[in-house]
Formats: structure tokens, C-alpha cells, sequence
């Protein structure tokens, strides 16, 4: 195992930004920065022995810098969708930046930590990104400091662990923001990779993408992918949900939602032969299918167009503040938000 590191681009602010990478005995490479504590790169030999790049993203800092799609970005204090853009706790509204149309998308495009510069701290087989937020920044309560470490084992397996404490009652959802490609990042799209999703419901969504609240059997719709299909075998299927965001980004019900660690989802490219097992200690999951991606020039110049890496997003249900029924994130003094998500990988013949 080891870990080294290079500088990877600077910052508007003169602000050196630096990439890690995390090479264990198979050959299987993580490349990490610490902007946004952002995967970048996750190299591994497919049933051919070809080394292949899993993951979107750029070869350098700058065009991160700017990039809405947050390729591999660690997303939060409160990823993904709040209803117009506020809510309460403990009988006191907070107001966060109406970004996403009406609603709020990520907590703030500018000034949440998929935009900001992290510290890195380099062991053996991983590294660790630490990096505080004020209280009351971007409308969000609580002083916050937050360690996210990315860990690569001998058994391919990527570890992303989060750890947070807070001085203030507060909510943190925190998530990664891969798009994978299990046929490497420069293949194209990903309508033949087979996805397996262990959820008996989804929450469905509005325009928008805000959850209606309701909590939905999966049972003869296209969401349902507890027995595996390919990922885009029901985009023709005429349901409001897939019409709605063109495609798939919705919220998962996982099973067993004790904070019990399982598996709950993989994935599996047969053109590579590599197939990917996602476990979590989390509620529910974002299923995303990069329906809106465009990206002129990425990695080695490829372009990326939509539907070419998919997201599988560990966290708590989107618009948790603002619905009865959804297990919200409240956090306090004492108690910190702590989780693991981790993405396993092997090699099928």
C-alpha cells in the first residue's frame, strides 16, 4: 500500500490544490483531491487486464472549479433537495438560497463543501479531509467540523467515511458524488450496465424533483430494480417519474434502515467484466443517471454527454426537514453525524 501526492492546480485565491494517490498490492489506484474532497480517479484491470479509469471527472483543478455536475465531489452540509428553500428546527425557521428554482440543491453552489478547499492528511492506505464551516453560513446553523476519509484496501474496496461535530442543534446530510462507469469513463454510455437496487420503495417526486412525501412499493413500475436489469431498459416506459427528470433521479427506501450496515445496491458491466457492491449505514440512496451531463472536454478530452456515469448517493431522504415521515439527520453537541459508505469491486469472468 501506498500513498503519494502532487499538486494538481491552484485556486482563484493563489491556494495550492493537491492530489493523493492510494496504490494497493493489486495495482488498483484512487485518485483523491482536496478540493471538495473529491474522488477524481479510480483506476482497475478489467477481465482483460486493461486498466480502465471507473470514475468522470477532469485532469486537472480548474474545471472543477466550476463544474454543476460535482463529478466525485463530497456534497453537503445538506445534500441534495430542500422545498423552497427553508426549513424548521426546533420551532425556528432557517432560510437557505432558492438555487435550484424555487427550491435549494446542495445547500449552496458556491459555498458548500463540494466548493471548498479541504486539509489533507495522508496515512497508509488512505486519506483523511478536514475542513470547518460558521455558523449560520450559506443560512445552515451550527459550527461544524467535518473529516471525510477516503480508504482503498487489498480487497479493492473504497471506504468513504464521514465524521462530523457540531456546537448547535443542526441537520447534516453528507454524500459522494460519483458517476460510475464500470467500462471506463471514456466508453460511452452506460445503457447496458446491469444495476441491482435492494429497495421495496422509492419517494416520488414532483417537477422539480421534490419528494411528495409519499413512500412508494416499487411493484410493477420501472423503479423497481430489486432483481437487476439493465439501467435503461424502462426509459421508454410512459411513467410520470421517469418523465419528470428524464430518466432516473430518485430516492431509494433501502431495506433494513436501522443504521445497520448492508449491501444495498451493485452494479455490473459484463464488457469489462467488474462489477460494483455499494454498502452504507444510511437510509436511502440517490439513484442518478447523469440525465443532464454535457461536458465538452474531460479526462483525456473525451466528451461526456448525459447518461454516460451513473450515481448511486448514500444519504437521507431528500427534503427530510420539511416531511413528517422522513428520518431526519438532527445532530447536536454530543452527538456527532458518523457514517460509512463503501464500493467494492472484483473482477467476473
Amino acid at each position: 500500500m501506498s500513498v503519494t501526492e502532487r499538486k494538481f492546480g491552484v485556486t482563484k485565491k493563489g491556494e495550492k490544490v493537491t492530489l493523493y494517490t492510494i496504490k494497493n498490492s493489486r495495482g488498483t489506484e484512487a485518485d483523491v483531491m482536496n478540493f471538495g474532497a473529491t474522488l477524481v480517479a479510480l483506476r482497475m484491470k478489467d477481465k482483460n487486464g486493461i486498466q480502465k479509469d471507473l470514475v468522470l471527472g477532469f485532469d486537472e483543478a480548474k474545471p472543477y472549479f466550476k463544474d454543476g455536475n460535482l463529478f466525485g465531489a463530497t456534497v453537503g452540509p445538506i445534500a441534495n433537495r430542500t422545498a423552497k428553500a427553508r426549513f424548521t428546527l426546533n420551532g425556528k425557521e432557517y432560510l437557505l438560497k432558492a438555487n435550484d428554482g424555487e427550491n435549494n440543491l446542495h445547500t449552496s453552489h458556491k459555498k458548500g463543501f463540494q466548493k471548498r478547499l479541504f486539509k489533507g492528511h495522508a496515512g497508509d492506505n488512505s486519506v483523511t479531509f478536514s475542513v470547518s464551516k460558521k455558523d449560520m453560513s450559506m443560512g445552515h446553523p451550527g459550527n461544524l467540523d467535518v473529516k471525510v476519509t477516503y480508504t482503498l484496501t487489498d480487497k479493492d474496496e473504497l471506504k468513504i467515511s464521514y465524521y462530523a461535530t457540531t456546537d448547535k442543534d443542526t441537520y447534516i446530510n453528507l454524500t459522494n458524488h460519483s458517476y460510475f462507469n464500470l467500462n471506463g469513463h471514456d466508453s460511452g454510455n452506460i445503457f447496458h450496465e446491469k444495476v441491482r437496487i435492494f429497495a421495496d420503495a422509492f419517494t416520488p417526486v414532483v417537477k422539480g424533483a421534490i419528494p411528495t412525501g409519499e413512500i412508494r412499493s416499487v411493484e410493477g413500475t420501472p423503479m423497481d430494480f430489486r432483481k437487476g436489469k439493465e439501467v435503461c431498459s424502462d426509459f421508454t416506459y410512459a411513467y410520470d417519474q421517469i418523465e419528470f427528470v428524464n430518466g432516473y433521479d430518485h430516492n431509494y427506501v433501502l431495506t433494513e434502515t436501522d443504521a445497520r450496515f448492508r449491501e444495498i445496491a451493485e452494479v455490473t458491466d459484463e464488457c469489462s467484466g467488474i462489477r460494483m457492491t455499494v454498502s452504507t449505514d444510511l437510509p436511502g440512496v440517490q439513484f442518478y443517471t447523469g440525465n443532464w451531463v454535457n461536458v465538452e472536454s474531460a479526462k483525456g478530452g473525451v466528451s461526456y454527454g448525459p447518461r454516460q456515469g451513473l450515481c448511486l448517493e448514500t444519504q437521507y431522504f431528500p427534503n427530510f426537514a420539511n416531511e413528517a415521515n422522513f428520518e431526519k439527520p438532527d445532530f447536536g453537541p454530543g452527538k456527532p453525524f458518523k457514517s460509512e459508505t463503501v464500493y467494492s469491486f472484483e473482477v467476473i469472468k
